[in-house]
C-alpha cells in the first residue's frame, strides 16, 4: 500500500517551471527523526518502517511519484540571479483524505540541472536543525514548513570538513514563492506569468478567481498574509537570515531554516547570520526587507495588473504603499496583546516604547522579560531589574491591565497566549545537534518534547529559560540547510 496519495499539479505548467529527476540512492539509510504526529495527521500509512525508508531516503520512487526540481529566480541579499532547486526534490504533492494539499520534498536527496557547482547533498547537523526549528515555529502557532523525517544517508558529505550526509523531508502548502514569479517574469514571457498567477491562485486562493483584477487582488492577499507572517516573527523574537526573495512564500509560510536564530537580549540590530555582514535582515530591519520582497513580486505582476504600464505602476504602487500603515497597525495590536492589552487606549504606545527601551538599555532577555510580567514567581528578580525606572514602568502597566474587560484576569489570558515561556534558545539548539550529530539524540528528543508546549511552563524543565550568560554575544549562524 502506498504511503503517499500523490496528485501532482504542478506538472500542469509549462515544463519551463520545472525539471524532471530522480533522487540519488542512499547507500546505507538509517532513520534519525520520524514525525510520527505528523505523518497521522496527513493519513500515511506508516506501519511498514522499511518502505518508508526506501521512500524518504530516494532509494525507490512510489507510484504516483512524480519527482522535479523546480525553477525559479530571486534577489539575494538585493542581488537578482538565477536559482531553482539545486539539492531539492519535490516528489509530488499529498492529497489527505480531507483534500489538503501539501508539497512533499526531499532535501539533500542529489544534483539536479540546478545544483550549478553544488553536489546536491545535505549534512545530518543542518537537517536535523531545520527539523528541529519548523516544528518548534509550528508549535508556537507560526505558519511554516514542516518536517517530517530525516535519514542519515551512509555517504560523506565534502564541506570544510567531512560530514555524514542526510535527507530532510520537507513539507509546505506548496513551494510557490516570490522567486517563482520572477522567474516567470524575468526568463518566460507574459504566457508563462498569467498561467503562474492562475495556478496559484486557484491551488491557494480560489476566492480570488471572481476578483475585478485577479493580479491585484493576488498581491494584496499575499502581502496581508506575509505582514501577519513578520508580525509572528517579531512576536516570538525569530530572526529569519536570510530573506531573499526566493525564500519568500505566496501562502505565507516560513521556509529555509539555515541561519536562524532567536534574540536573547533585545536589540534591534541583532543579526546571528554569518553572511549577513551589513545587518540587511536584522531583527529590527525584517518589516523593511518584506515591504522589499513584496515590491520586487509586485514589478513581476506588472503586466498581469494592467496592460498600460503607467496604470500598473500606479495600482501596484498604491498597494506597496499601503504596506506601512497596514503593518504598523498589526505590529502595535500584537505589542499590546503581549502586555495584555486589547483595548487599546491614549498613551498605551507610550507604555510599550518604554518597555523597550528599558530592554535595550539594560540589555534583558525579551522571551523572559514579558513570561516575568505574568508569573515572576518563576524568577529571580535579579535576573530582571535592579532599576526604579522600571519598578514605575511595571507599576503603571499593572494600572493599565485593571482598566482592561476582564481585568489583570483577563489581560493574564491574552498574555498568555502571545508570549512563549519556552523558545529553542542558541545555546539549546546547538547542544541538542551537537549531541544527536555523536548518535546521542536523548537530549534532541527532550527538547522537541518541551517545544511542543511552548506556552506552558514546566518547573522540571527550568533549565531551557536561559542560555549562559554572553553566549548569544559570540553566537553565528550559518547557511548549511
Amino acid at each position: 500500500m502506498p504511503i503517499f496519495n500523490f496528485d501532482n499539479s504542478y506538472l500542469q505548467l509549462s515544463d519551463k517551471f520545472y525539471r524532471k529527476v530522480k533522487p540519488n540512492p542512499a547507500p546505507h539509510p538509517e532513520l534519525l527523526l520520524l514525525n510520527n504526529d505528523l505523518m497521522k495527521n496527513l493519513d500515511l500509512d506508516i506501519s511498514d518502517e522499511n518502505q518508508l525508508l526506501k521512500i524518504l531516503s530516494g532509494n525507490e520512487l512510489e507510484d504516483g511519484s512524480q519527482p522535479i526540481a523546480q525553477a525559479y529566480a530571486g534577489h539575494q541579499f538585493g542581488h537578482f540571479t538565477m536559482l531553482g532547486d539545486g539539492r531539492a526534490i519535490l516528489l509530488g504533492e499529498h492529497l489527505t483524505e480531507s483534500n489538503r494539499r501539501f508539497d512533499i520534498q526531499l532535501k539533500g536527496a542529489g544534483q539536479t540541472p540546478f545544483s550549478r557547482r553544488g553536489d546536491g547533498k545535505a549534512a545530518v547537523k543542518p537537517m536535523l536543525r531545520e527539523f528541529l526549528m519548523s516544528e518548534a515555529m509550528h508549535y508556537l502557532g507560526v505558519p511554516t514548513s514542516r518536517s517530517l523525517a530525516v535519514i542519515k544517508t551512509g555517504e560523506p558529505v565534502y564541506r570544510e570538513t567531512i560530514m555524514e550526509g542526510a535527507v530532510l523531508t520537507r513539507l509546505m502548502s506548496s513551494h510557490i514563492r516570490v522567486g517563482t514569479f520572477e522567474f516567470a517574469r524575468y526568463f518566460g514571457g507574459v504566457e508563462e506569468l498569467r498561467e503562474l498567477m492562475n495556478y496559484t491562485i486557484n491551488r491557494h486562493f480560489p476566492e480570488l478567481n471572481d476578483a475585478q483584477n485577479p493580479a491585484l487582488a493576488l498581491l494584496e492577499k499575499g502581502m496581508g498574509l506575509q505582514m501577519d507572517l513578520i508580525v509572528n516573527w517579531m512576536r516570538i523574537g525569530f530572526i529569519h537570515g536570510v530573506m531573499n526573495t526566493d525564500n519568500t512564500s505566496i501562502p505565507g509560510e516560513t521556509f529555509d531554516y539555515g541561519p536562524c536564530a532567536f534574540i536573547g537580549i533585545y536589540h534591534p540590530e541583532t543579526v546571528f547570520s554569518s553572511i549577513d555582514r551589513d545587518g540587511r535582515y536584522a531583527f529590527g530591519n525584517q518589516p523593511n526587507i518584506i515591504k522589499w520582497n513584496l515590491s520586487r513580486w509586485a514589478e513581476t505582476l506588472l503586466p498581469l495588473i494592467n496592460s498600460d504600464e503607467k496604470k500598473a505602476i500606479e495600482l501596484a504602487t498604491e498597494k506597496i504603499n499601503s504596506f506601512d500603515e497596514v503593518f504598523t497597525q498589526k505590529w502595535w495590536e500584537m505589542m499590546f496583546a503581549k502586555l495584555g492589552i486589547s483595548n487599546p487606549k491614549m498613551g498605551d504606545d507610550d507604555l510599550v516604547n518604554e518597555l523597550l527601551r528599558l530592554l535595550e538599555l539594560h540589555q534583558k532577555d525579551y522571551t523572559n522579560t514579558f513570561t516575568y510580567l505574568r508569573t515572576p514567581e518563576i524568577f529571580d528578580k535579579n535576573q530582571f531589574f535592579l532599576d526604579e525606572k522600571f519598578d514605575a514602568w511595571t507599576q503603571k502597566w499593572k494600572s493599565r491591565i485593571k482598566l482592561e474587560n476582564g481585568g489583570t484576569n483577563s489581560a493574564f489570558e491574552l498574555m498568555k497566549k502571545q508570549n512563549p515561556v519556552f523558545i529553542p534558545r542558541n545555546f539549546h539548539v546547538e547542544k541538542a545537534l551537537d549531541e544527536a550529530e555523536k548518535s546521542d539524540f536523548s537530549f534532541l528528543n527532550s527538547f522537541l518534547d518541551l517545544l511542543k508546549t511552548p506556552y506552558e511552563f514546566r518547573p522540571e524543565m527550568k533549565e531551557f529559560l536561559h542560555s549562559p550568560e554572553e553566549y548569544d554575544s559570540n553566537y553565528m549562524t550559518f547557511c548549511g540547510t
